[in-house]
């Protein structure tokens, strides 16, 4: 399995020749002057030819390509800034050039992407519905492949480090978004630093559709990961990177093999979707082919996770269950969630949620028994899925608003005692 990286790279090569004539086929039959272009024939070759480019092609890294936001109604241009840099993340702030500052401070938001084989713009939605009411950051993971084998190792302590120091960076008046995967750490992160009296602990996180307890309705992606083990990912889809690229011989799980997987747990989608796409090239309904590409533009884009991360967070999130039982270490010293007394957590859950299970993320209400009830709260979302709950109609409609009433709250009422659970929406 360790070569199975340069074995696909490869491959991958040995298609180029075709990619190009597939291209200049299309090309072709689309110029104006060409007097078949117009014809159904054209048109079904060329959608052809465009469908077998983009199944074929490697997706670069995108861009979040803000411009601009609105305040009251009002555009506000926006501009990339790294705060912070380590070997394997960034830390973006989204500036915002307020004609006049705004009558109160805005809360700092900090929205920690998932490190699971996407890059994170596909968070792209979730930062857009922040960013009016919010000075938003993010993590922008760095694809393994490309970080040299002299930069080190990164594991899960590693993460959790990072996430202290950005902590530390971005000041105790901090409010954290977790999506996903990065609930345990951040999790971890803060009861490690409410246990150690820390002053930067953050305001409040908000926990989305992450496995913190994957006992609780365990999903297919749970119960893989249970049956099989450590040892069977270590032999089954751990790679070496192959020469081409900066990080070369580092071990990874390479971001192709975490792309299938997504892709066999919804086929039949993916493929009805890629035959509607031909069949509006064929027919000439532009916007929706251009929907299509925006979407698998974003989805097909995926980065390679250090193996030592990825063999990591299997053992401890999804077979031994160890931040929910208590036996999570880092670097030797008790992940207590019991230490958490101030840090407000609001935990939110996708009813149809085919990664995260309903109840998984909620855990965390249950785990941390010394923070006041009125500093937590809980949104179960209706109709949606695992991307729904932070991206979508619904997200920016119900969840993006719950959340940002959530982070008032708390910003209003930092250390508040006593209070019940509250259902939020």
């Amino acid at each position: 399995m360790l070569l199975a990286y340069s074995m696909y790279e490869g491959a991958r090569a040995l298609m180029a020749p075709a990619r190009v004539a597939a291209d200049l086929t299309r090309y072709g039959l689309q110029m104006p002057g060409n007097p078949l272009a117009y014809g159904p024939y054209a048109r079904a070759v060329s959608a052809g030819c465009e469908m077998f480019e983009r199944v074929t092609r490697q997706y670069g890294k995108p861009a979040f390509g803000f411009s601009e936001t609105v305040v009251d109604g009002n555009p506000v241009p926006v501009t990339e800034r790294v705060v912070w840099e380590r070997p394997f993340c960034r830390l973006i702030a989204f500036d915002r050039a307020f004609p006049t500052p705004p009558a109160e401070p805005q809360p700092k938001l900090l929205i920690v992407a998932p490190m699971s084989g996407h890059y994170a713009t596909l968070l792209r939605g979730t930062v857009e519905a922040m960013l009016p009411n919010h000075r938003v950051f993010i993590t922008d993971w760095t694809d393994a492949r490309m970080v040299p084998l002299f930069a080190g190792q990164f594991d899960l302590d590693d993460y959790i480090d990072y996430l202290q120091e950005i902590f530390a960076v971005l000041g105790p008046d901090l409010h954290v978004m977790a999506v996903c995967q990065p609930a345990v750490p951040v999790l971890a992160a803060v009861a490690l630093m409410e246990a150690a009296d820390e002053p930067a602990v953050p305001t409040s996180m908000t926990l989305m559709g992450g496995p913190i307890d994957t006992r609780c309705s365990p999903t297919a992606v749970n119960c893989l990961a249970q049956e099989r083990g450590q040892a069977w990912f270590e032999r089954n889809t751990i790679s070496l990177v192959p020469p081409i690229y900066p990080g070369a011989w580092r071990r990874v799980y390479p971001g192709f093999l975490q792309l299938s997987g997504f892709m066999a747990m919804n086929l039949d989608r993916h493929v009805t979707a890629h035959s509607d796409m031909f069949d509006h090239l064929v027919t000439g309904d532009g916007d929706s082919a251009e929907k299509h590409r925006e979407f698998y533009d974003e989805y097909l884009a995926v980065m390679d996770l250090t193996a030592e991360y990825y063999l990591q967070t299997v053992q401890t999130v999804f077979v031994d269950h160890a931040l929910p039982t208590g036996q999570m270490k880092h670097r030797g010293t008790a992940v207590d969630l019991g230490a958490i007394r101030r840090c407000a957590i609001l935990a939110v859950e996708g009813e149809n949620d085919d990664i995260s299970g309903v109840g998984q993320t909620k855990a965390a209400l249950d785990l941390t028994p010394n923070l006041p009830e009125a500093r937590k709260a809980y949104h179960l979302q209706a109709g949606v899925g695992h991307y729904g709950v932070f991206n979508g109609s619904r997200y920016r409609a119900v969840i993006a608003p719950r959340i940002a009433a959530f982070i008032r709250a708390m910003q209003a009422v930092p250390g508040a005692r006593g209070g019940h659970l509250r259902q939020v929406g």
